[in-house]
Order: C-alpha cells, then structure tokens, then sequence
C-alpha cells in the first residue's frame, strides 16, 4: 500500500510541474492548502493562467466569472449527463451513472423533471416554514449547555437542515439522525476523488435509503399527506407523474442537496464573520442587513466550489475554443471572487447586497432549493445575534473537510456570551 501511495503521489506531483512550467501555475484540488483555503490559488489561476489545462482532470479549468457564467447558461452545447461524455480510457473504466438524478439531465429529461418536482418547492411553501424554523433554531439553541465553548458546526449547521428537509419530505423525528447519516455517506458522489471504499459505503447508503422510502412512498400514493414524497408521488404536468425510481432518486437528490450545501452556507458564513468581528457587529446594529448579508456570505466563501460539464459540440466560451468531448470544470468560488466582476472581491461587505453570484449556480440547474436556503441563512443569523451579545471564534483555523466539491467545516468552536 505504501508503494503505490509513494506512485501516485510522484505521478501527480509530474502532472502538476508540468502544468507549472506551462502555465505559471497547476491546481492540485487534493491538497491541503486547498482544503483549507483555495483563494490564492484561485488568484493565481484568473491571474495567470484564467482557462488552464489540468493535467491531473484531463479538463479545461475556467476561473474567471464571465466564463463560468456563459458555461452554466449554456445547456446546448455543455451537457451535464456523465452518460454523453466522450470517455478517455482511464474515464470508460470508471463505473457509470445507472439512475442519474435530475442534477445530471439535460432536457427534455431535466425539463420534464423539474417542472414536477418545482411543485413542491413553491414561495409560498417555503415561506410557510418561517414560524417552524425558528422554533427549531430556538429548541437546539436551548439545547447548547455551556455558550462560553460549543461547536457551532454540531449545534445548529448539521441539526437544523437535515431536520427541515426530513420534515419537509415527511419523515418521522426518530429517523432523523439515520437520515443525517445517509447524507453524509451519499454526498461524497458527488467528488471526483471518491475512494472505491468510499463509493461502496455511498451505495450502501443508497440502498438502505431506497429500503427505507419505498414502503413510505406507496402509502404516500395511497393516503397522501402534507409532504414532498406525497406531492412527488402525485405531482402531474400534462398527465405525466413521476416513476417509483424517479421518485427515490429525486428523494435522494432532495436528501443531499438539501442538506449539504445549507450546512456549509451556515459554517462557512459563521466563520467569515467571525473572523470579521466588524462585519458581525454592522449587522447587530442594523439586522436588516442580514438577507443581504446571507448574499454576501454565499459570494465570499461558497457552499459548492466546484461545477463540471463536458462538451457535447464545438464551440467557444468568450473566444477560447473548446472541442467536443472536452471536459470542463467551473471553480465557482474562483468566479465569486473575481475582480472584474466583484469591487473589492476579498473583502466580506455585509452590505453589498448582490445577488448575481454564483453560489447557487445558473441556467437550468440553478438551484431548487435556493429560497429555502436563504431562509435557512437568514434565520440562523437572526436567531444567533438575537441569542448572544457576542461571539467568537475559539480555534483560529478550524478544520475543513477534505473535498473538491462541496467545501465546508469538519467543526467550528466558539464561545458566546449572552445578550
């Protein structure tokens, strides 16, 4: 085992000082440095080297916000179907997507798919959840028995989304905890550096999920509730209704998506405003800067790093050309931070109060769930600045999981006092 470690390790280390003396500059996702803070190398990427050959992902790298931008909104000619790539050797050995979810159609499957499910995501549903969410944000607030140290992380960022959405899908409250755990299993599919031991535990996960929800679904169909697996089960456009596999895999989908990515909005953006004691005292003094500051925090330290198409036709991306069969990744928290698109990019301004980053994504695959997010974020914010007259961080670098996609927080201490 030690040898092929020292193998790999060397062959990559190849790849990247290739890339170096190419370009000026490589970008080794796996690294450390990374894991804890991507945003030098992000610099030096729209700096140097803005759509760069990665020789380790046999991928073009765009980084600058313009490129990220034209790629999302461009469904025709970048598909997100792994299904339709143009396989490398190394590529066609890799085990295939059997059931991909809707964050890997392209239309008319996504089309179709998201028009069903948008059913069970209207404004009005997810602002009916307000009052619930923070009696929620309350109950696990009370709930933290010594303010003066506790891990944010554990207390409120992991709990409070994987409660809602288990809510919202309808599952009972004793199950919560297995969701949560299911989760964290199923989200590492989303990696590209997922271990084969890795894959097993996500599909292991996968199926003791399905396991769990088909029993549910059908009484669903039979005796419908006030919940998405009924509104999923009995969602209709134009007389077309959702499969029993279309429904778990979109339960799946919800499961992850739902989860994941609010965790990491509330950790992330917890910490950028701890380690900016001015920026959380501006919104002390004027908590309506806090839907702005939800923006903000999306922009600066985004809960997905990392989006990947690949290119089903010729075509360029403002002037650069890129052939069919090309692998792209989009390194959004690059683009988030891009002076020609952001004033001051690095700085956190709570009250910038710009929506038209790329947290959520863009195009057809901008996120379901992004209003609830935000309304996730928003609450969390109020309820902490309500709670506690001060707050600060007790572990100056706190430690971030290791991962490409999804960037968030292994734990976060803190210390508050009471307000």
């Amino acid at each position: 085992m030690a040898i092929r470690q020292a193998i790999r390790s060397a062959v990559v280390n190849t790849l990247l000082l290739r890339e170096r003396l190419q370009s000026g500059v490589s970008y080794n996702p796996l690294s450390p440095e990374m894991a804890q803070n991507p945003y030098p190398t992000y610099a030096s990427l729209r700096g140097r080297d803005p759509v760069h050959r990665s020789r380790l992902m046999n991928a073009w790298v765009f980084s600058r916000f313009a490129d990220v931008d034209a790629i999302l909104r461009d469904h025709r000619h970048f598909s997100s179907d792994p299904r339709k790539r143009v396989a490398s050797r190394r590529q066609a050995s890799l085990p295939t997507v059997a059931e991909p979810s809707m964050l890997f159609l392209d239309p008319p499957d996504h089309t179709r798919l998201r028009a069903l499910v948008n059913k069970a995501f209207t404004p009005r549903a997810v602002a009916a959840l307000e009052p619930h969410i923070r009696e929620l944000m309350t109950t696990l607030l009370d709930a933290v028995d010594d303010p003066s140290a506790f891990d944010l992380m554990q207390a409120v960022a992991k709990p409070l989304p994987v409660i809602i959405i288990a809510e919202m899908l309808g599952i009972p409250p004793a199950d919560r905890e297995q969701f949560g755990i299911w989760s964290n299993q199923r989200a590492r599919i989303l990696e590209p550096t997922l271990t084969p031991a890795e894959r097993e535990t996500a599909e292991s996960a996968m199926a003791a999920l399905d396991e769990y929800l088909v029993p549910i679904i059908s009484e669903r169909k039979a005796d419908p509730q006030d919940d998405i697996i009924s509104a999923l089960a009995q969602a209709e456009e134009e007389g077309d209704r959702l499969s029993e596999r279309e429904v778990l895999v979109m339960l799946r989908l919800l499961l992850v998506a739902g989860n994941e990515t609010t965790t990491n909005l509330i950790g992330n953006g917890m910490l950028a405003l701890l380690r900016h004691p001015e920026q959380l005292a501006a919104l002390r003094d004027d908590p309506g800067l806090i839907p702005s500051a939800v923006e903000e925090l999306l922009r600066y330290d985004s809960p997905v790093q990392v989006d990947m198409r690949h290119a089903i036709e010729d075509c360029d991306v403002n002037g650069f050309r890129v052939r069919r069969g090309d692998s792209v990744v989009m390194l959004l928290g690059a683009a988030n931070r891009d002076p020609d698109r952001f004033e001051a990019p690095d700085r956190l301004d709570v009250r910038r109060g710009d929506q038209n980053h790329l947290a959520f994504g863009r195009g057809i695959h901008h996120c379901l769930g992004a209003p609830l997010a935000r309304l996730e974020g928003r609450i969390v914010l109020e309820s902490l600045i309500e709670r506690f007259g001060s707050m600060r961080p007790l572990d100056d670098r706190p430690p971030f999981r290791s991962s490409v996609v999804l960037r968030g927080l292994l734990s976060l201490p803190v210390a508050a006092a009471p307000a």
